[in-house]
């Protein structure tokens, strides 16, 4: 295989780990974004832009990764290089992204509210 197409491979590869990581946080991530932002219409954006985020940060370092010139190094070694650049970009972004929902999540359980009001 010529180098273009090893990128090329790689690059699909890579991208569709990536797509089905996103498919497995969809339904999680939603529901947790509707519980902080109160209402699906917020929510609804904010998945949109988190998927979007975790799309393009691996996609990027995917693009930006290339074999460094060993014409006889094995295609199987290119395209897990490629991968292993996008997938640190993926786990980078989804710890940032938990991070920052961190910050917002309500740490008072609902039991914890019921028992400050019925003390008042």
């Amino acid at each position: 295989m010529n180098a273009v197409t090893i990128f090329l491979l790689g690059l699909v590869l890579t991208m569709g780990v990536v797509f089905a990581a996103l498919l497995y946080l969809r339904r999680p991530l939603q529901i947790i974004l509707t519980d902080l932002c109160g209402n699906t219409d917020r929510a609804h954006f904010w998945a949109a832009f988190s998927n979007v985020t975790l799309f393009l940060v691996p996609f990027v370092l995917a693009l930006d990764h290339r074999a460094e010139g060993n014409e006889g190094q094995a295609t199987i070694f290119a395209i897990s290089g490629q991968m292993e650049y996008a997938i640190i970009g993926f786990v980078i972004s989804v710890v940032v992204l938990g991070f920052i929902l961190s910050r917002y999540i309500n740490r008072i359980t609902p039991v914890q509210v019921a028992e400050g009001n019925a003390r008042r």
